[in-house]
C-alpha cells in the first residue's frame, strides 16, 4: 500500500448514530478499503485497581481514555504499520485479554464521541464528521441498546444519563460540533446528508 492514508473521524454523542454513519463510509470504500478504530476500546486499562474502584469510573470523561495509546495506534495505521487494538470488557470495568489486529488502509476511521476532542488527533483528521441527534432520540436509543444489549436495569440507565452522559456531554461532546468539517444532522438515519458525506468521500478519493 502506498500514498498517505485518508482520516476521517466520527463523533457525536452517545446513540446519535455514529456507527451507522461508519457503516456508511465502509460501503462506500469497501470493507478492506478502511480501518476502523473504536475509541470505546481506548479506554484506560484498570486492572491495577481493585474492582470496587472501578466501578466508580466515569466513562463519560476525557480522562477515562488512553489517549497515548489511541495517538500511537493512529500513527502507525497510516504508516502502513498493522495494530493490535485493545478490547474492553465493560463487565469487569477493565480492558480485555484479547486484542483486535487492525491493518492499514487507504481509509482510516476513528468513530467514538470524544472523536474530535483531542487538538492532536483533529491534527491527524482530514474529514471530521460530527453526528448530530436530539437527546431525546439519543437517550431512547441508549436506553433500547443498555437493557436489550447489555443486561441492564432502566433504572441503572437513567441514573447513569443523568449523573454522567447528560452533563459531559454538555461539557465536553456538544462542544467539539464547532470542528467538524460535516455536520450530519437528526442522526444516523440522515438519508440526504449521509450520500453528500459519501460523495464527497468518493471525491476525496478519486
Amino acid at each position: 500500500m502506498s500514498g498517505a492514508s485518508f482520516v476521517i473521524g466520527v463523533a457525536g454523542g452517545s446513540g446519535s448514530g455514529k456507527t451507522t454513519v461508519t457503516r456508511r463510509v465502509l460501503e462506500t470504500v469497501g470493507a478492506s478499503g478502511a480501518a476502523v478504530l473504536n475509541q470505546d476500546n481506548y479506554y484506560r486499562d484498570q486492572s491495577d485497581i481493585p474492582f470496587d474502584a472501578r466501578l466508580g469510573t466515569n466513562y463519560d470523561h476525557p480522562a477515562a481514555f488512553d489517549w497515548d495509546l489511541l495517538l500511537e495506534h493512529l500513527d502507525a495505521l497510516t504508516s502502513h504499520v498493522p495494530v493490535e487494538m485493545p478490547t474492553y470488557d465493560f463487565t469487569q470495568h477493565t480492558r480485555a485479554a484479547v486484542t483486535q489486529r487492525v491493518v492499514p488502509a487507504p481509509v482510516i476511521v476513528l468513530e467514538g464521541f470524544f472523536a474530535l476532542y483531542d487538538a492532536r488527533v483533529r491534527e491527524k483528521m482530514h474529514l471530521k464528521v460530527f453526528v448530530d441527534a436530539d437527546a431525546d432520540v439519543r437517550f431512547i436509543r441508549r436506553l433500547l441498546r443498555d437493557t436489550q444489549e447489555r443486561g441492564r436495569s432502566a433504572e441503572s440507565v437513567i441514573h447513569q444519563y443523568l449523573e454522567y452522559v447528560r452533563p459531559m456531554h454538555l461539557q465536553f461532546v456538544e462542544p467539539t460540533k464547532r470542528y467538524a468539517d460535516v455536520i450530519i444532522p437528526h442522526g444516523g438515519m440522515n438519508e440526504p446528508a449521509l450520500d453528500m458525506l459519501t460523495a464527497r468521500i468518493r471525491a476525496t478519493l478519486g
